[in-house]
């Protein structure tokens, strides 16, 4: 036995080697343990070590590893795909590597738990660091889903045989490599024959799929036609009550001609209107489900406008650091019955909060908490059960951005043991000279959960359907009102990250019910713990551009989107499939040698195809960050390009020339063909969509005026 494991830690009998993810994690591993003392990298208790990395220790070897002459970017020695991945210690962090080496190798430790977070990306940092290690000491599993030391003190009495995970190990190390093998080759194969020099086009597994997403709808945007059509709208009244129809025949209230609406309107006008039906329906509205990541990213989006990232960010303090929420990259929305005995101590927490203590108290004084199936599922729990609070109260404030997700977690968790919420919905059919009319109303009967929210569940108020007079059928009520009413069809919205997120959880389907999208979560674009970085990664390349709440397509983007056509390489569909046999990999149902071979077709084929389409000298438009000139600077001829906020004249930095389209012009953004239009023509066509200082919208022209600014024209 060594007597030495580590400086000042004399091993007189056999030691357990802990390896946490993080310095704090490992902090609190060794509080939750006993007594300890801090040593170089580690921490030295009574029959045990924690050591710890420091997020990502090691890395894939970048391809000069493999061969000298990769470091030059050539097609011809496309595609590379190694036999055998190697592994790099990172240079930054090499010295904490140095001690996680020493006291794996060292005589005196007997077995090895790893302690890394419990998911895919903990599994891989861990089984590199085992690796590179030369480490063979048996290996015990840590799983935990909080930081407690109660939660920590359980886990050890519950540790998981290491070769257990080997089906997780096997999903993280193929998500790995796979991305290293698609990046790599994608990237380098269409900079190499469609770039520009120092301009690289980064193409992903995940991101690029996504980046086809949002594209595709900003084309749907600008190909879109608005239509105008014509409502009409009556208000009946009987005595001193009143309520409203719109005109409908036929399930449909639009009318595309205005002298149709106002025919319509004028035989009504003055008439009385008969009561042909009046049908009462009870509904009822279930609980939203417990929060996952992407829902609990979605929800702060819409609410405060946070980026992914920035909840991400939120979300781990209050679990690393905090310890008032359990384990938040989850892709669960359900819990697992052995939480079942924890839940009122749960509820509890919620106490120390002056908004939600009422609502704790309810159920508190409840002699047992209403649990169903919407709640606990042991069948869609996989690594990780539902993002719920740890039981832990309150002490003191917490920073603006942490108070506010750690409000949205515990208010949805305590919504989910209340009743459901129930309406009485009306619906009236009113007939005026042969015309009828549609009248909905709502009445709330008992508000159940959403007591909770009385702003609504997304942040804004939602409106409601009116409350309706009692009306009978075969009444009579005077024609007060009638009014037509001109709207024009609107194309779809942009993306905001809320919406992206949704989009990328089912691969770009419209899916609105919950249990649906929770039955689809395996195979969407990313998983919730990587979808804020691929979106962050979009921003960074330049593909994105934020524009308040949403996310706009640069014309960097789109010229990658146009290069890479029908490529399934942007195919949502098959990046889909591959997130799919990750999670069948994960369970044991998917050989990793499949997966990694159909990896390596894939590729192959995608190379050739480049390797084609340079020998045909197709010509594509080049993805550059400024997607080629629009026209000619009108103060000093030199080309007009974009960038990320505006269309401006290129011979800035060597003239000084100040020539600049704003992309948004009061509250309006502007299209790449209304700047080309204005450069040609001084002027655009009348454009609706702007908007004032008190955000009424209006329509103008905008041109180029003496000085080549750009103005509103109103004539």
């Amino acid at each position: 036995m060594n007597e030495g494991g580590g400086p000042g830690i004399p091993y007189t009998f056999s030691v357990r080697l802990i390896v946490a993810e993080k310095p704090s994690v490992g902090r609190d591993i060794a509080n939750a343990l006993g007594k300890h003392r801090r040593e170089q990298g580690c921490l030295g208790g009574s029959g045990w070590t924690v050591t710890w990395a420091l997020g990502h220790l090691a890395e894939l070897a970048p391809p000069d590893a493999y061969r000298e002459e990769y470091k030059k970017w050539r097609l011809e020695d496309l595609p590379i795909i190694p036999d055998r991945f190697k592994v790099r210690i990172t240079p930054k962090t090499r010295e904490q590597f140095m001690t996680v080496k020493r006291l794996m190798r060292d005589a005196g430790v007997t077995e090895v738990v790893n302690a890394c977070d419990a998911g895919r990306e903990g599994e891989l940092i861990f089984a590199y660091l085992y690796q590179l290690s030369g480490c063979r000491k048996p290996v015990l599993r840590l799983w935990i889903s909080s930081l407690t030391p109660e939660a920590i003190r359980e886990g050890f009495t519950s540790l998981r045989d290491g070769r257990s995970m080997k089906p997780l190990e096997a999903a993280a190390r193929s998500r790995s490599e796979a991305d290293w093998i698609v990046g790599i080759n994608a990237t380098r194969a269409y900079s190499v024959r469609f770039g520009r020099p120092g301009n690289v086009l980064s193409i992903g597994r995940v991101q690029t799929p996504t980046l086809k997403l949002l594209v595709e709808r900003e084309q749907e945007i600008e190909n879109f036609k608005p239509e105008k059509f014509w409502t009409v709208h009556a208000r009946f009244a009987r005595d001193e009550a009143t309520y409203d129809g719109v005109w409908f025949k036929r399930k449909q209230s639009r009318l595309k001609e205005k002298a149709a609406a106002e025919e319509i309107a004028n035989r009504v006008r003055g008439g009385t209107g008969a009561v042909r039906k009046v049908e009462k329906k009870t509904a009822t509205e279930k609980p939203p489900l417990l929060y996952d990541l992407t829902e609990l990213q979605r929800n702060a989006n819409a609410k405060f406008g946070f980026t992914a990232e920035r909840t991400l960010r939120a979300a781990q303090a209050l679990y690393e650091q905090r310890k008032l929420i359990t384990y938040p990259r989850t892709s669960s929305r359900y819990l697992s019955k052995d939480v079942v005995s924890t839940l009122k101590k749960r509820v509890g927490a919620a106490e120390t909060l002056p908004a939600l203590a009422p609502f704790a108290k309810e159920l508190l004084a409840l002699p047992k908490l209403p649990v169903n199936r919407r709640i606990v599922d042991d069948s869609k729990v996989t690594d990780h059960h539902a993002i719920i609070p740890t039981g832990r109260k309150l002490s003191g404030e917490l920073p603006p951005d942490e108070a506010r997700i750690y409000d949205l977690v515990i208010r949805r968790f305590l919504a989910v043991f209340f009743p459901a919420a129930c309406f009485e919905n009306t619906t009236v059919i009113t007939e005026v000279r042969g015309e009828t009319f549609l009248s909905r109303g709502r009445v709330v009967l008992e508000a159940g959960w959403r007591r909770l929210y009385p702003d609504g569940v997304g942040g804004k108020r939602e409106k409601e359907p009116p409350v309706l007079p009692p009306v009978e059928e075969g009444q009579e009520w005077a024609v007060r009102k009638v009014g037509v009413k001109e709207g024009e069809t609107k194309p779809p919205p942009r993306y905001s990250e809320s919406a992206l997120l949704g989009a990328m959880e089912t691969a770009g389907k419209f899916v609105e019910d919950e249990e649906l999208r929770q039955a689809m979560k395996d195979s969407g674009l990313g998983t919730p713990a990587t979808r804020a970085a691929i979106i962050e990664r979009l921003l960074t390349v330049g593909y994105l551009a934020r524009q308040k709440k949403v996310l706009v397509p640069t014309q960097k983007g789109r010229a990658l989107v146009s290069l890479l056509g029908e490529s399934p390489l942007t195919s949502p569909e098959m990046t889909a499939q591959w997130e799919e046999r990750l999670a069948r990999m994960e369970r044991g149902a998917e050989r990793r040698p499949d997966f990694m071979a159909e990896i390596g077709d894939f590729t192959t084929a995608l190379v050739e195809e480049v390797r084609r389409m340079e020998a045909q000298k197709i010509s594509a438009p080049a993805a550059s960050s400024n997607g080629g000139p629009l026209g000619s600077c009108p103060k000093c001829g030199a080309p007009v390009v974009e960038t990320m906020k505006a269309y401006s004249c290129s011979a800035w930095k060597k003239s000084g020339c100040d020539f600049v389209i704003w992309k948004t012009v009061s509250g309006k953004r502007l299209s790449e063909a209304q700047a080309r239009q204005l450069l040609a023509k001084g002027r655009t066509r009348k454009l609706k969509g702007f908007k004032s200082k008190s955000g009424k919208p209006y329509s103008a022209a905008l041109k180029l005026d003496e000085e080549h600014r750009v103005r509103l024209d109103f004539d």
